[in-house]
């Protein structure tokens, strides 16, 4: 039987993040962390807080949510990560908060706007607002159809999840991911702040217009495009 400490202690770590950020309270939120040639995830236990949080309470289930190892119940959003690791194979984290400006956006079913660079500098877009879930589907399987959610809300709007790594969840908040878990969680402090400055420009000059195409590019391209120049170089 594969051992996975190394997996339950990456989730562990990240989720101790999250409490770190000030992007959770009490027990809400959860990240995930995957090993795809175990065909595994690691993720939160449902409802236990962030200080008795222990890495040996992570939970491993596999694609289909089936437990393979813990002694508690898993995350009430694990079928919403399985969904995601399942239909974007090249991502290797998830992350759920309950931060405060992302819920706000999320709750007033606003797409966060471009308005400046910090935004710019993860990605080039607006940051989507998926619908709120029909009725129907609510009933249906919550946790599984809000990954549909998602999925469908990039579809529809023709977004890459290699190159938009956050959405918000009308009425609901904000998933992340990337290519570990801490890249996720990293992902989730960034789209907080960006809903923070984002909420403050509008409280400022209702009337802010959307930041110019040009300087999008330019602060995105120096950081993420072919002749990057942001940071350092490294040995990989």
């Amino acid at each position: 039987m594969a051992s996975f400490s190394a997996l339950k202690e990456e989730c562990f770590e990240a989720n101790i993040q999250l409490e770190k950020l000030n992007l959770v309270f009490f027990t809400f939120g959860n990240v995930s962390a995957v090993d795809r040639d175990e065909g595994v995830f690691a993720i939160k236990p449902s409802g236990v807080s962030y200080a008795k949080l222990k890495p040996a309470d992570i939970v491993i289930v596999d694609f289909e949510n089936k437990v393979v190892e813990g002694r508690l119940r898993p995350s009430s959003d694990t079928k919403t990560h399985s969904f995601l690791y399942r239909s974007w194979e090249s991502i290797g984290g998830v992350s759920h908060t309950h931060s405060t400006y992302s819920v706000a956006w999320a709750q007033a079913l606003k797409d966060i706007p471009i308005l400046g660079t910090t935004h710019a500098d993860h990605l080039v877009s607006d940051v989507p607002c998926a619908p709120p879930m029909a009725n129907e589907l609510i009933a249906e399987d919550y946790e599984h159809m809000t990954g549909q959610q998602i999925i469908d809300c990039f579809q529809s709007r023709n977004l890459s999840y290699e190159e938009v790594e956050m959405v918000l969840i009308g009425s609901h908040g904000p998933f992340t991911w990337g290519k570990d878990a801490s890249t996720a969680v990293y992902n989730s402090k960034v789209l907080e702040e960006v809903a923070r400055m984002a909420y403050l420009s509008l409280q400022i000059n209702p009337d802010v217009h959307r930041m110019k195409d040009a300087l999008i590019a330019k602060h995105y391209e120096r950081k993420h495009g072919s002749n990057a120049y942001y940071g350092q170089e490294t040995d990989d």
